[in-house]
């Protein structure tokens, strides 16, 4: 903050009074010089709680605000195994996805999200063996690519379908024209 925009705060009689060498002049200058450290933290605070601006290191407290933390890894230096910026988009798309948690949309978008791989497909009561429907059960076809990802992947399943599914996970084969 400037000493003119402190002066400005003040009553009107105090403001003719802070002329050049007064000591209310010296009085806000040594206040504008004090309060210019703290006024830049405060002008980038809202940089700290964007997802895309905000430094690595406070992305797991975003994470965690957003109820996200249970998928980083353990360690004093939590990772995420699609990195970082895969963190940041889920981070981003957290209200939009707790929205749609526990349906099929949900999960697939959350299972794209996170690994960065388009293509994952729920199959809702797929026949069993003998051709009949499995009710109460998902099946994931997942693609090749996002094979990389199977332990996310399986924690994303057990954690963010309902919980009365049962799942399996089955990758798809890359076909080649």
């Amino acid at each position: 903050m400037k000493p003119n925009e402190l002066k400005a705060l003040l009553p009107e009689v105090y403001r003719r009074a802070s002329e050049p060498g007064s000591p209310l002049d010296a009085l806000l200058r040594t206040m504008a010089a004090l309060l210019g450290p703290d006024d830049a933290i405060i002008q980038r605070l809202p940089d700290c709680f964007h997802p895309y601006q905000t430094e690595d290191t406070l992305l797991p407290f975003l994470a965690r605000w957003v109820d996200l933390d249970r998928f980083l890894g353990e360690g004093p230096e939590p990772d995420f195994p699609p990195g970082l910026g895969r963190l940041r988009v889920l981070i981003a798309a957290a209200a939009h996805l707790s929205r749609w948690r526990g349906t099929a949309y949900g999960l697939q978008h959350f299972l794209e999200l996170a690994t960065g791989v388009p293509g994952f497909r729920i199959e809702t009561s797929p026949p069993d063996a003998q051709g009949q429907p499995r009710p109460f059960h998902i099946r994931v076809h997942a693609p090749a690519a996002a094979q990389a990802y199977d332990p996310l992947i399986q924690q994303i399943l057990r954690q963010e379908k309902p919980i009365y599914l049962t799942h399996e996970l089955v990758y798809d084969q890359e076909t080649t024209p």
